[in-house]
């Protein structure tokens, strides 16, 4: 099937078409397998495979995935080819087997290099080891796995990222891929060999053979560094020779001059320049300077070191000196958040990152595979790809520790490690073989897409059958920048207008990435079919990137039932206790109400009646038992509170309002449902809990921590539900476990217990029943609500406050549909308070959107 340039017209004007020439697009594509702009050919892949979504005969019924994933890293896939981020495919293999059938269509819109395809695939076809492996994990959960492949839509902006993930789900003819690619690589050596070569020496002294020749070795690495000027005596310092310590292999912080002993930092020092005429731009160029200072090489099979002498200084200076006769990419580096540090030291095109003689292999190599004729020429190019940046200057020494690039930027290290750029290309043919080699990979299982997530016109409606996707998290990384290089020998490019990122350059702050992040979960929303799950693996580092990404999910329609947190150090999840889970990997798992409920409540909305609907679909989504260590855990999303919240939050991203108090809330939930360890259950998930209850003991060990006047509530709770205390046994728990936010107005502890529990004759504190908590509740909220009204009439920015008053008017404001006074007190609150608290962030913008801003 051919991609033609009518065909690119249809698409081209889909949100994240590519940058670059129709041809090279063209040329990129595999259709309709692959395509390296939006994919035409999507919707006959639905058509075809899919099943039609009607909801009267849909029997779908599923609870979120709890169970504790732990996956390595050392796979040989997972480790073929290098990206920013990526999940272990047999991790995502288990969401994939709980969430799907096989046949299933499964999507993911921000799909990197394809593992969630691979995944999709690999679940016909696993491992013996994982097979056994994941079948004793779900026997242990009462489930059976379907074993049998499912199909993928894999879409992102980037090309870079799209070309990786073609390569990892199309199978290659083995033999066929190793004898070409053999024979490029060995002409490739032919020519260039050569530029690899050293003088064996031992002690200086150079060695021959007996028949008097000089015996030469075969480079391995070449260990470059900068150099710098003394500022005491203005003479040269080599930075290897001066401030590494070889034996103890650190990196001093403080270290000698060579020349006149002054005592220096890294710091203090100016860099030395070197001024060359670029050819490849026609421009004279001032680059930092960099010396050779140290060779690794080869000679028979035992390994030896020396430092450069004349003779690989001269080879150096005359590769330096020759012309490239092949074509290689010399597109500038853009201007961005994470390109500044190479242009500031004088990389500022694609060419400057290689060093000459790597640049000419590459280029020798990219010259041979253009010029393949009855081959697939894509799976060559992954070639040039997988050795992009390890064989750039991008590649770090580390005297203490293995070469590598330092992830999230375009970080040029004082010390590089330049690979002899030959052999890394053979490693990467074996690791291309090994990709798919007895995994499971078939042509047409996958449909790969290069466009925005932001627009999936291509997809229709109600079609797809899970949704596994790992979205940019803020600005932690900038793919179009750090993807420039692979893209500049791919020749198409990322189209950053709709790239979901916290970044300086694009202007784009937290608002602009928390509506592009909306407008993405808005077309999977769309596209999902209704009752199916999301699961959405977040890296988490801010509390505000966080907060816009649940706000993200809820205002697309998503209703999240659990939220869990991967201990890296554990390599298990736990709960999410409180919003401010930073600088964790969570694992959201979301769900599509039926569309039967949504037309329900939207005639019931502000009804009593539309509460108690969407808590019954609320909990028939939600983990009824989840086990750790042999032990039950609570389950937060089950909890009265968070009950609530939720409740409160459809309401509000529908546009309801709430038709009754958290009183009156807690109250109903205790009348109509049953109630488990604090926890809340329909009949028949709460005979369910009991027979495991029976079994299991509960696991307490909950990680709340105290930092305002509603996780200080839910502390409480916890603690005094079974065992009721006095003062003097809760107050040094209480401050242990205390980590005030300095912003926050928080009631005294004693004060917290009035408000909200009851003592008994002997003086200890206990969680009310429902009734005498409602009476309670309503007192407290006339409490909350009298502190709001103040703070309408503080002029300025509020600097200390109620954040549990703040919430109560934000409340009743958005009942009474006053949303003037929403706006005007969030604009009173310190911006990151409004950005990091999840509740007043969602009245906030809804209230903003009411208001039509």
């Amino acid at each position: 099937m051919k991609l033609t340039k009518e065909m690119l017209d249809k698409v081209r004007d889909i949100e994240g078409f590519p940058i670059g020439k129709d041809e090279d697009i063209i040329e990129l594509s595999d259709p309709p397998y692959y395509t390296a702009c939006p994919n035409p050919f999507i919707n006959e892949f639905i058509e075809k495979y899919g099943k039609p979504y009607v909801e009267e005969k849909d029997d779908y019924n599923c609870e979120p995935y709890t169970a504790d994933v732990s996956e390595g890293k050392n796979d040989p896939i997972y480790n073929a080819h290098s990206y920013h981020t990526k999940v272990p495919h047999k991790a995502i293999m288990r969401y994939i087997l709980h969430y799907t059938k096989p046949g299933d269509i499964v999507f993911d819109g921000f799909c990197g290099t394809g593992m969630t395809g691979v995944a999709a695939q690999m679940c016909g076809n696993p491992d013996p080891e994982f097979k056994l492996k994941v079948e004793k994990e779900f026997e242990k959960e009462g489930k059976k796995v379907e074993w049998g492949a499912r199909r993928a839509i894999l879409g992102d902006l980037s090309p870079a990222a799209t070309f990786i993930a073609y390569n990892y789900n199309t199978p290659v003819d083995v033999e066929e891929f190793k004898k070409e690619a053999e024979r490029i690589l060995k002409e490739v050596e032919k020519e260039c060999g050569w530029m690899y070569e050293t003088i064996h020496t031992l002690d200086g002294v150079p060695q021959y053979d007996i028949t008097g020749n000089v015996i030469k070795g075969k480079i391995n690495y070449t260990v470059w560094s900068d150099v710098f000027i003394c500022p005491s005596c203005s003479n040269e310092i080599v930075f290897w020779d001066a401030a590494v310590d070889k034996d103890d292999g650190k990196v001093l912080d403080e270290f000698k001059c060579p020349h006149c002993g002054a005592k220096l930092t890294k710091t203090s020092l100016e860099r030395a320049w070197r001024t060359v005429y670029d050819k490849a731009i026609g421009e004279t160029i001032k680059q930092a300077k960099q010396v050779p200072v140290l060779i690794n090489y080869t000679v028979g099979k035992q390994r030896y070191k020396k430092k450069p002498d004349k003779f690989d200084l001269e080879l150096i200076q005359k590769i330096e000196e020759m012309d490239i006769p092949y074509l290689y990419p010399t597109d500038a580096i853009p201007k961005g958040d994470k390109t500044g540090e190479p242009i500031r030291i004088g990389i500022t095109h694609v060419h400057h990152f290689y060093t000459k003689r790597n640049l000419y292999v590459l280029s020798a190599l990219y010259e041979r595979i253009n010029n393949i004729v009855n081959l697939n020429r894509r799976n060559f190019y992954w070639l040039i790809s997988a050795v992009t940046e390890g064989g750039s200057r991008l590649n770090r020494e580390r005297p203490k520790g293995l070469p590598s690039k330092l992830s999230g930027t375009l970080y040029v290290s004082s010390m590089i490690h330049e690979v002899n750029i030959i052999d890394f290309i053979d490693r990467k043919i074996a690791k291309r073989i090994l990709i798919n080699k007895d995994a499971g990979i078939n042509l047409g299982k996958v449909k790969i897409t290069t466009q925005s997530c932001n627009n999936f016109d291509n997809i229709n409606s109600n079609s797809i059958d899970y949704i596994f996707t790992d979205p940019p998290f803020g600005d932690n990384l900038m793919y179009s920048e750090l993807n420039f290089l692979w893209e500049a020998w791919l020749r198409v490019f990322t189209n950053n207008k709709t790239e979901a990122v916290i970044n300086k350059i694009q202007k784009k702050g937290l608002h602009e990435y928390q509506e592009l992040m909306e407008k993405a979960f808005s077309e999977m929303y769309r596209i999902l079919k209704p009752g199916r799950w999301m699961t959405v693996v977040f890296h988490n580092s801010k509390n505000a990137v966080w907060n816009a990404i649940q706000e993200a999910i809820l205002k697309a329609g998503f209703v999240i039932a659990n939220v869990r947190t991967l201990d890296k150090k554990q390599g298990s999840f736990n709960q999410v206790t409180t919003t401010n889970a930073v600088k964790q990997d969570l694992i959201i798992s979301a769900y599509k109400p039926k569309e039967g409920f949504i037309k329900r409540f939207l005639k019931e909305a502000g009804t009593e009646e539309g509460v108690w609907d969407f808590i019954r679909q609320h909990l028939e989504k939600l983990p009824v038992v989840i086990e750790t260590n042999g032990k039950l855990d609570i389950i937060p999303e089950r909890q009265e509170y968070l009950l609530y919240d939720s409740m409160i939050a459809f309401h509000i991203q529908k546009g309801a309002t709430i038709p009754m108090s958290a009183a009156e809330f807690y109250e109903g939930l205790k009348k109509r449902f049953i109630e488990r360890d604090g926890m809340y259950f329909l009949p028949d998930q709460a005979a369910i809990y009991d027979t495991k209850r029976l079994k299991l003991e509960l696991n307490e060990q909950l990680a709340f921590v105290i930092q305002d006047e509603k996780t200080a509530i839910q502390w409480l709770k916890f603690k005094l539900l079974n065992k009721p205390m006095t003062y003097q046994e809760i107050q040094p728990m209480f401050l242990e476990e205390l980590k005030q936010l300095r912003y926050e107005k928080l009631p005294e502890l004693l004060d917290l217990l009035q408000e909200n529990f009851l003592q008994d004759e002997a003086g200890r504190w206990y969680v009310p029943d429902a009734n005498k908590q409602a009476d309670l509740e309503k007192l407290r909220e006339k409490r909350l609500l009298k502190e709001f009204e103040e703070y309408k009439n503080v002029p300025g920015r509020l600097k200390v406050f109620r954040t549990e008053a703040i919430r109560a008017g934000f409340k009743n404001c958005w009942k009474n549909k006053d949303y003037e006074t929403i706006v005007k007190i969030g604009e009173k609150l310190p911006e990151n308070v409004l950005q990091e608290d999840q509740t007043l962030l969602m009245y906030y913008d809804n209230a903003v959107t009411r208001l039509g801003g």
